[in-house]
């Protein structure tokens, strides 16, 4: 490749394009044919001759990670910055600007995104280069737009944060070398694509105001987000974002493994594809064997294979041994994550023996799009090894604006606290970033379940041939190395852009509506989607969400309505009904967003900001809301069903704000997620049969008001101990409807139940029941929900004497045998501003440890509701918060983090409950 060239994106071309490897599958098991194959490779290795034993090591990677020399365009900024890493946390890490978060910091360092960084670093090559055939420099992450130089030759440019770029470096490497990554600003360059972009406008041009954010994102191949977004600052960032390394190598070198299982119905039996993508810089065709290794399933399988000079890919099938039983890989609640350790070796008679150690797991996905008796439409579900799965779950956006401030712990913690709440299933949003590995491989561990979209967002897209040439690269490289994740169950083409163009977000005139849809089709369908189709045949894809699945594609991929609720799956937000009336919400499909705002806790907001801020009406907190009226929506849906605080002591008042924020957002998204759980096995007027509710959105970017239930940091807020049950596997759901109250037993285990339903009646004056019924013998369906009681309130308030709707309130749970319990269910019969005889309660708790946990005992005098136990900035969970407490005691678990004391604890819990706001 000319050292002036562009890089080989991704190193080579889409599947499609390449040609196929000859193989034949021999020696697969019988002991004679394991002779043949062991003498053979004795011939191949001997046939290697001194050549082979000269390049008998395998390639030379030399990482170029560490600290490398930063400076900004005119040479006035010179620190040492951290590669894999970005501009800001350099300079934040020397000092030189506070925390990017604290305050109004997100505008006053604008200056760093407009100015051109470059980054550099001289190496010494720890080989001898004349031993090698080719050497590369590969950078798996660059963000975004810069030139790449070695030793003052410009080997090419780099203008996607998601490619993978690799150049060749063979003739132009020495003994020492100086790397040089210049950067030029990402608001400039998106800025100059807009103007160079002349037919035809390619909304939209920049963001509300309310956002405070760049214009243009959608002209450059970066994280959507990072131009800000309605619950994140604009960072702009620059930087080497992921691995640096030289590798020098003889032959062939393997670039991409990747294992996809399949299960054949016919046969009854699962088989692996797995394929190998090589660089093979051999001029002639280099025959090889293959063994493939999965002891603990009996399979062990040799092909002779032939590689390809240029690039070479193999593709073997691999049958699993029949007499093996083979544990599938299933989502949290519904199974194991078992997986496989597989060894796969390829020893080639030219160069050097590969031994590939992975993870083998067996699954299948569908996506089930059906008619639906007594409904128009179609079905929109998941079929996980043959089982409709209900997906529980969330949306996933950036953990971070700076990418190398996540770590792993980062993701464990949020990916767990997502599996603690029983979530089955997340939404990686196409805003922000394809996740790192370790994502995903926590993801394979923990069986959270992923609607992968490509990095496409609420905004229309250029199609010219450049733009294209380099999407494809990403699409290509991506699938590549993430389609081996048992977790990942779909591809998702973008974020809302079908509904952008169906319901015409940004006023296009009705002549020119063609033209967008053309680039449409152009970009998703016949470019993304046709590469995910050649690359990956093992899960389905979808254009868009929300979409309506199989009708939008024939309404010729953008159709009239996307949110329909016949079809595909929906996106709902309304803040101005009353959330708790659950007739507002769409009986849709699949619901894979809906959402309420609600503020971090104050511990979370104190670390980036000072004592003026420390109020609802603040600079600051009007700064940090990037919803337009977003704080102002908030109030008025609280104000629905609670009285807003009145304290005369500003940070108090914040406080009790803040709290009821939370309590409002949490009791909002119980209302609709229990509505879309017990929508599942019904069709109601022809809508029903809901089967997935992901809310937006589960994780935080910064600290700052926003849809998410963990806060930046990874605490918890009252929703996600919410959400840990109203997404239990056994749940009874309330609801009214004219009159009669309805309950229904919602169940995601794997065998119908013969249960007790327990409801309880509490006046709100008094800590004894007022009356109790047990309804026994209560058939809940396995994987359904169905109908288990049926009263209208007022014969069921006369039957409890003594109770109106404002006076009393109506607790309820499932019992089984063996232990078999689901978590106490609640049903507000007024609006709690409105509740007669709440009394001050008196709450107090101590704390002891017991092993690795803290036990809280709580107390309290009065009944006390949305009862929340806070800890401040000590890391960590609670077993249960926000609930309603009716009883005098209430044992709870803290589960650390980090190490603590009883004594911390004890100095930094506060409790409060509902009528501790005045």
């Amino acid at each position: 490749m000319a050292v002036s060239g562009a890089a080989s994106v991704a190193g080579l071309p889409p599947r499609s394009y390449r040609r196929p490897c000859r193989l034949s599958e021999g020696w697969a098991g019988a002991a004679t044919g394991r002779a043949a194959a062991l003498l053979l490779l004795l011939l191949l290795v001997a046939a290697a001759g001194p050549a082979g034993a000269s390049a008998a090591g395998g390639p030379e990677v030399h990482s170029l990670r560490g600290s490398w020399r930063l400076g900004n365009g005119n040479g006035s900024v010179v620190l040492r910055g951290e590669v894999p890493g970005c501009v800001h946390s350099a300079l934040h890490r020397r000092g030189l600007i506070q925390d990017p978060y604290y305050r109004f910091n997100d505008v006053m360092y604008r200056w760093i995104s407009l100015d051109n960084w470059t980054y550099s670093r001289t190496f010494k090559t720890p080989f001898d280069v004349r031993k090698w055939q080719k050497v590369n420099l590969i950078f798996e992450g660059v963000d975004t737009v810069a030139q790449i130089l070695i030793n003052n030759i410009t080997l090419g440019r780099t203008d996607n944060m998601f490619n993978r770029y690799s150049f060749d470096i063979t003739s132009v490497i020495k003994e020492v070398n100086f790397v040089e990554v210049r950067f030029v600003s990402a608001i400039s360059y998106a800025a100059e694509q807009s103007r160079c972009h002349k037919t035809y406008s390619v909304p939209p041009a920049c963001p509300p105001p309310v956002q405070k954010g760049e214009c243009h994102a959608n002209f450059i191949r970066k994280a959507q987000c990072s131009f800000s977004w309605d619950w994140g600052p604009s960072f702009p960032t620059q930087g080497i974002w992921k691995d640096v390394r030289i590798e020098a190598y003889n032959h062939y070198h393997l670039i991409y493994f990747s294992l996809t299982p399949f299960f054949v119905k016919s046969a009854q039996q699962w088989s692996l594809e797995i394929e190998s993508i090589f660089d093979v810089v051999s001029s002639k065709p280099i025959a090889g064997l293959v063994t493939v290794n999965i002891p603990k399933l009996q399979t062990q399988q040799t092909f002779s294979v032939m590689l390809q000079p240029g690039e070479g890919s193999i593709v073997l099938l691999v049958n699993i041994n029949k007499s093996s039983t083979v544990e599938a890989w299933w989502p949290n609640g519904h199974g194991k994550q078992t997986g496989y350790n597989m060894t796969t070796t390829f020893v080639m008679e030219t160069g050097y023996q590969i031994e590939k150690f992975s993870k083998a797991y067996f699954r299948t996905v569908e996506l089930v799009q059906e008619p639906i008796p007594g409904s128009v439409g179609l079905s929109f579900y998941f079929r996980i090894n043959g089982r409709p799965i209900f997906m529980k779950g969330s949306n996933w956006i950036p953990a971070d604006s700076f990418q190398d401030r996540v770590t792993y712990d980062t993701l464990w913690l949020l990916l767990k606290s997502a599996a603690d709440a029983n979530m089955n299933a997340l939404r990686v949003w196409g805003g922000g970033v394809y996740e790192q590995d370790e994502f995903y491989n926590i993801c394979d561990e923990l069986g959270i379940m992923i609607w992968q979209d490509f990095m496409f967002a609420c905004a229309l897209y250029p199609t010219d041939q450049s733009y294209l040439e380099s999407v494809r690269a990403e699409v290509s490289h991506q699938v590549r190395r993430l389609k081996s994740h048992p977790s990942i169950i779909l591809w998702g083409g973008n974020n809302e852009n079908e509904a952008a163009i169906a319901t015409n977000w940004f006023s296009i005139p009705y002549a020119d509506r063609e033209v967008y849809i053309k680039d449409y089709v152009m970009l998703y369908v016949k470019n993304i989607r046709e590469i995910v189709l050649a690359e990956d045949k093992s899960r389905p894809f979808v254009a868009s969400s929300p979409t309506n699945g199989l009708e939008s594609v024939k309404e010729g991929w953008v159709s009239q309505n996307p949110y329909d609720t016949h079809y595909g799956d929906t996106h709902f937000y309304n803040y101005s009904s009353d959330c708790w009336n659950w007739m507002v919400y769409p009986k849709t499909r699949f619901a894979s967003e809906y959402g309420f705002q609600s503020w971090p806790s104050f511990s979370t907001i104190k670390k980036v900001s000072s004592t003026e801020d420390w109020s609802y009406t603040s600079n600051f907190s009007l700064h940090r809301q990037h919803h337009k009226h977003g704080n102002d929506q908030m109030l008025q849906q609280i104000g629905h069903h609670f009285k807003l605080p009145q304290s005369t002591d500003p940070v108090k008042k914040f406080k009790d704000t803040i709290y009821l924020t939370q309590v409002m957002q949490a009791q909002c998204i119980k209302t609709e997620t229990e509505f879309y759980r017990f929508s599942q096995s019904e069709i109601i007027k022809g809508e029903g049969h809901t089967m997935g509710a992901l809310y937006w959105q589960l994780n935080d970017i910064w600290q700052a008001p926003s849809w998410a239930s963990l806060e930046y940091g990874g605490k918890w807020k009252l929703l996600h101990y919410f959400a840990q049950n109203f997404f239990a596997p056994l749940l009874p759901v309330a609801y009214e409807d004219k009159g009669v109250l309805y309950i229904y037993g919602v169940s995601d285990l794997h065998v119908d139940h013969k249960l007790t339903l327990r409801v309880v009646v509490h006046a709100w004056s008094s800590l004894e029941p007022v009356c109790t019924l047990a309804k026994d013998g209560v058939t809940v369906k396995a994987q359904s929900a169905v109908p288990i009681y049926k009263e209208s309130i007022n014969d069921f308030l006369e039957r409890c004497r003594n109770c109106t709707r404002k006076s009393c309130v109506i607790t309820f749970c499932l019992v089984g045998e063996g232990g078999l319990q689901s978590p106490t269910n609640h049903h507000f019969l007024s609006s709690l501003k409105d509740a007669e005889g709440l009394q001050k309660s008196q709450l107090s708790a101590s704390v002891s440890q017991q092993d690795d946990v803290y036990i809280v005992v709580l107390q309290t005098t009065a009944i006390a509701p949305f009862v929340s136990l806070d800890v401040g900035s000590i890391k960590g969970r609670f077993s249960d918060n926000g609930f309603l407490m009716t009883e005098k005691k209430k044992v709870v678990v803290f589960y650390p983090w980090e190490p603590t004391s009883v004594e911390e604890l004890e100095k930094s819990l506060t409790l409060t409950s509902l009528v501790d706001v005045v």
